[in-house]
């Protein structure tokens, strides 16, 4: 699975992209941050807010709840506002 990272949370992790194989129990993007968080300190801290984070799944916006199973990309960015 790739995992794209944008704005701040690039910044924070120091990278914009990795390719990832999370294990079976993983199966929504709420499992997958929890993962991420466990990795290391940068994702923990980088992912720690889900209040200020936005996710799609195969670039469709997607919830908390949404599958990650059979994913191939899975994209975190901030919140966007616009005029």
């Amino acid at each position: 699975m790739k995992l794209l990272y944008f704005a701040w949370v690039r910044e924070r992790l120091g990278k914009q992209e990795e390719e990832l194989t999370p294990p079976e129990e993983v199966r929504t993007v709420a499992d997958l941050l929890a993962w991420l968080r466990e990795r290391d300190e940068a994702h923990a801290a980088a992912l720690a807010d889900e209040n200020v984070l936005r996710v799609a799944v195969d670039q469709q916006h997607a919830d908390f709840d949404t599958p990650v199973t059979g994913a191939r990309e899975v994209a975190f960015f901030p919140p966007v506002t616009g005029g």
